[in-house]
């Protein structure tokens, strides 16, 4: 552990006027407070504070924050109280240790609804002083750095946590070096095999080729220097978990993954970092759809520098970071860099956004939101989000996470656009609304008078903020038949387990779901936010865990209108568990397909006609109907077995074809009714696990159409004709 002389030297090297006293008093404070206590490592406590405060100095950070650091633990864990440190220290102080401490008394990794409150607790309280998530978060890095003490189901729940919280946090907040070793870190923990391999695979590559690094580097030294323009250049192979993703996503072998090198070439003006692009790009190939200018773009947390990807010294591709030096301080600090000190004085970087103006944001924003559910899943699409930059007719820019779709665009230009839409063009070419908009596209997007969200939207969005709007105006609209419906639900649940379901009885279970109201209640349950089954349970517990008849077959689904029937669409074959969508027929009621049925894309263009549905809540009987595509071997009493094995699963055969037969191998497929998706998995799971077995798959068909679809309206004439060879087919 370094000592108060040490601390106070790594301080006074960027800022010569830190109040030395302060910081002397602090850890002598700190150091007497924790006397006696002992980390699980066996070394003293006080070592936590210490490192941390160590972490904060190379980030330049202020005395205050520097001193909250070495007393952060202090309230929490020893005798001190906010008072002593006030009085002591002053409020400044108090106030930033008092916040760190509630951040640390936030459960992050319980239940998913805890969670999601803790969540808004978090951002609430960094919004007063973003300092206080710094020391946080320099915090965890220090635990993480020295997690292996620690038991192995307390290190996997940590690693979790950092990876799904802080470490997208530290990366919104513009601290990417921060980012990439908690997530560094939190990967040795949940994948050491994984990490252990890509390591591996480097070493052997450096010895087949040598120090790519330095060749590369020095080509591009010698380039520079070349064309008369100073600056500084380094070099870094990617982070292991950098690099693990990438293969993820890409779906690639590392022997395939291209780019695991990265240089950043630093500037002294702006004009300087064209000149090096020009440079690069005259010396080496560029790889098409690899160049970025968060130059003339930046990113919302002011991120600036150009990014561009090269075919390299022997055609390796390496990606080159491009930008300023001040440019460099806001990309590695982030929001540090407004604490920041340069030759002894806090100085203002021009390129530097504070966060707290986007969390402040956020947290204004959902304030109103009641769902903790819906502000937690928008708090994670914001931090984790990757830009691209597209345009309007007008040519305004519009910042949109990675995958986002016209409607996410729809609903960034202003929510009555989203609640408007009904199409979009892309580059003047029409596309369907979910699209995954690329950078540098100008997007148009198609508004009609009476138009309404879709609940299929919220599958197709990808920002927060047009979930959370489709969410708010489909409850809004059905608010009444919500809770018309929700309260017949509630009444045949009560009944069952021999309840009635009275005001006074809904009022209460509403109050214990933590539910504003009963209407509120009404219309989640109508709307199947929530369960029949938790309604009871929240009054009768001991009845409700014993409530198990089966769902009638014409209530199998919610969100009809009285007396409205429904079939199955034979193309997808969706089954309970699964995201249904409803395709209206006159005279023919309405077919229910999978969400992600591609038969519903010749229904793009009749919004009128889709109906937003759920499959009721509860035990379903084994009539919903399944092909499976089966590869068998042809030798005595496979097939027989594998009826068996269905049969083992209470399921039932309603239809068996042979589509194939080899000398070795049987094709065929089998009609299976099921209950439900767990159904379906299990039985399928049995076959796969068979050693007959070669192959099996679900079967979907998108030409397979249900009775109900068999008559359409012709495109062109609008007349109506019947297809009686599709008609007869289930």
């Amino acid at each position: 552990m370094i000592d108060a002389d040490d601390l106070v030297t790594l301080v006074r090297n960027y800022n010569p006027h830190t109040n030395e006293a302060l910081i002397r008093d602090a850890f002598a404070y700190g150091e007497a407070a924790h006397e006696g206590q002992f980390r699980r490592s066996g070394e003293p406590y006080f070592t936590h504070p210490v490192a941390v405060a160590a972490i904060l100095t190379e980030q330049q950070m202020d005395d205050a924050s520097i001193v909250t650091a070495l007393l952060h633990d202090t309230i929490e864990d020893t005798r001190a109280s906010y008072r002593d440190i006030e009085t002591r220290f002053g409020t400044e102080i108090a106030e930033l240790v008092d916040g760190v401490t509630k951040l640390t008394n936030l459960q992050l990794s319980s239940s998913e609804s805890k969670q999601a409150e803790n969540f808004r607790k978090l951002f609430m309280a960094t919004s007063k002083d973003l300092r206080v998530t710094l020391v946080k978060l320099a915090d965890r890095l220090h635990n993480m750095r020295t997690i292996k003490a620690m038991k192995p189901e307390k290190q996997a729940q940590k690693a979790r946590e950092t990876m799904e919280i802080y470490a997208p946090l530290a990366g919104r907040m513009g601290m990417q070096w921060m980012r990439e070793e908690l997530e560094d870190l939190a990967f040795r923990v949940l994948n050491p095999e994984g990490r252990s391999s890509i390591i591996r695979r480097f070493i052997t590559l450096q010895k087949e080729s040598g120090d790519v690094i330095t060749k590369i580097t020095m080509d591009i030294r010698v380039l520079l220097a070349a064309e008369g323009i100073e600056a500084e250049v380094y070099g870094r192979a990617k982070k292991p978990y950098s690099i693990w993703r990438k293969m993820q996503e890409k779906e690639q072998s590392f022997s395939r993954l291209s780019d695991i090198y990265g240089f950043r070439i630093i500037c002294r003006q702006e004009a300087d970092c064209y000149r090096v692009l020009g440079a690069i790009h005259q010396r080496w190939r560029a790889v098409p759809g690899r160049f970025k200018d968060y130059i003339s773009q930046p990113k919302s947390n002011g991120y600036r520098s150009i990014h561009t990807t090269v075919s390299g010294r022997d055609g390796k591709r390496v990606e080159v970071q491009i930008r300023t030096r001040q440019m460099n301080e806001v990309a590695e600090s982030g929001v540090a860099a407004h604490w920041s000190y340069r030759d002894g004085e806090r100085v203002e970087n021009p390129f530097a956004v504070d966060p707290q103006k986007w969390i402040s944001a956020l947290t204004e924003r959902l304030d109103a939101e009641g769902d903790h559910d819906e502000f937690l899943e928008a708090v994670k699409l914001e931090m984790y989000q990757d830009q691209v930059f597209c345009f309007t007719p007008k040519g305004d820019v519009i910042k949109l996470p990675r995958g986002a779709t016209p409607i996410d665009f729809a609903y960034a230009i202003h929510t009555r656009i989203g609640h408007a839409c009904v199409g979009a063009k892309v580059d003047s070419i029409r596309v369907p609304l979910w699209t995954r908009l690329k950078n540098g596209q100008s997007v148009e997007i198609i508004t009609a008078e009476g138009q309404r969200p879709q609940v299929s939207w919220i599958d197709i969005a990808v920002t927060g903020r047009a979930k959370s709007a489709i969410r708010k105006a489909l409850r809004e609209e059905d608010r009444e038949r919500f809770v018309r419906l929700g309260r017949e639900l509630a009444r045949v649940a009560f009944e069952h387990v021999g309840k009635r379901a009275t005001d006074k009885a809904l009022r209460t279970a509403a109050k214990t779901l933590g539910l504003p109201s009963m209407p509120e209640m009404l219309a989640r349950l109508g709307s199947a936010e929530i369960t029949a089954r938790e309604v009871v349970a929240a009054i009768y517990p001991e009845l409700a865990e014993h409530e198990g008849d089966e769902i009638d077959g014409t209530r199998a689904v919610v969100g009809l209108i009285a007396d409205q029937s429904f079939g199955r669409a034979a193309c997808c074959q969706p089954v309970p568990g699964e995201r249904i969508v409803g395709i209206t027929f006159r005279g023919q009621g309405v077919v229910v397909h999978a969400i992600d049925c591609e038969a519903l894309a010749q229904y793009e263009e009749q919004a009128d006609r889709w109906v937003d549905l759920q499959w009721h809540e509860g035990k379903h009987p084994a009539v919903n109907t399944v092909t499976l595509d089966l590869t068998i071997s042809n030798a005595t009493g496979v097939l027989g077995r594998i009826c068996t094995l269905i049969a083992e699963q209470s399921a039932n055969i309603s239809d068996l074809k042979f589509l194939d037969r080899k000398p070795d191998y049987y094709r065929i497929t089998i009609d299976v009714d099921l209950r439900d998706a767990a159904h379906l998995h299990t039985v399928m799971t049995a076959l796969e696990a068979d050693s007959d077995v070669a192959a099996i798959a679900r079967l979907r068909d998108p030409t397979r159409v249900s009775p109900a679809e068999a008559v359409q309206t012709h495109p062109e004439t609008g007349t109506r004709r019947k297809e009686t060879e599709l008609a007869t087919q289930n």
